[in-house]
């Protein structure tokens, strides 16, 4: 998977007159799964959308390869970036397989509208994400879970060298998070697909991210190996929360241990 370098200069988003995002100048690491987390309300989905152009910066760039995304064709960028949003909806009556085949659209020529190729990383897709046996049904008769699932086979489907993820893991329970961040993981460590994810969980964004972004005050507090970086301090300055860090028994990644009320054990 051929390698491109996403980065922002001297970024600056808002919402009418507030800044979300202030001045921001950084560089998603080449083939890495690189994870944004902060508060909520602190502009990590406002950032993602913005390196996808969904957002026009009111200042400064967010650049691929040194060109501004704002002088790059919107099928060209399509080519490059796939997104998946938050809360995504689609028409009613859409089939798991109408949807994941959306993903091949930027693939597409005048004199070559469908080809076998097509139609087998489309299988492929739905295949990765356990969705053949339902690729013939609505979504609106999927769970929560397998609607999330074909939406992400829609942007496997995209075949970018870089993916952008708001919360992948909505509507999943425990097993299904783990499925899902596993398989990107695999994704990330067997096709070098640069990957991009906004987390809430902070012990899964440790578990999984090669790279952490720490978002606070509309810019970035810390960014690093989650190893190096999450600390109790780190945890009270960026989320306002009490807590201590441990190290998981399983990877050896932090472990965020919240303080707060909770039934006692003696």
């Amino acid at each position: 998977m051929i390698g491109l370098q996403l980065q922002t200069e001297q970024l600056t988003l808002n919402y009418g007159e507030q800044h979300i995002i202030d001045n921001l100048s950084f560089e998603i690491p080449l083939h890495k799964i690189t994870v944004l987390v902060g508060a909520n309300g602190s502009g990590k989905s406002t950032l993602l959308r913005s390196m996808a152009r969904l957002l026009k910066p009111s200042s400064g760039h967010v650049l691929l390869d040194d060109q501004s995304l704002q002088s790059i064709s919107t099928k060209e960028i399509a080519k490059k970036l796939a997104i998946l949003p938050q809360g995504p909806i689609a028409p009613e009556g859409l089939t798991v397989q109408q949807l994941v085949k959306q993903g091949r659209y930027p693939h597409q020529r005048w004199y070559q509208q469908w080809s076998g190729e097509d139609e087998h990383i489309v299988e492929q897709a739905m295949s990765a994400t356990q969705l053949l046996l339902f690729k013939n049904r609505p979504l609106e008769q999927l769970s929560g879970g397998q609607r999330q699932r074909a939406w992400i086979a829609m942007t496997l489907a995209q075949e970018t060298p870089i993916l952008l993820l708001d919360e992948p893991t909505t509507y999943l329970d425990m097993a299904h998070q783990i499925e899902l961040l596993d398989f990107l993981f695999e994704l990330n460590r067997t096709k070098n697909r640069t990957i991009v994810m906004v987390l809430h969980d902070l012990n899964l964004a440790c578990r999984y991210a090669d790279h952490l972004v720490a978002i606070h005050n509309k810019t970035i507090a810390t960014q690093g190996k989650p190893e190096h970086i999450v600390t109790s301090e780190m945890v009270q300055e960026v989320f306002g929360m009490a807590a201590i860090i441990h190290e998981d028994p399983f990877f050896g990644t932090p472990l965020c241990i919240p303080k707060g009320k909770g039934r006692r054990i003696k």
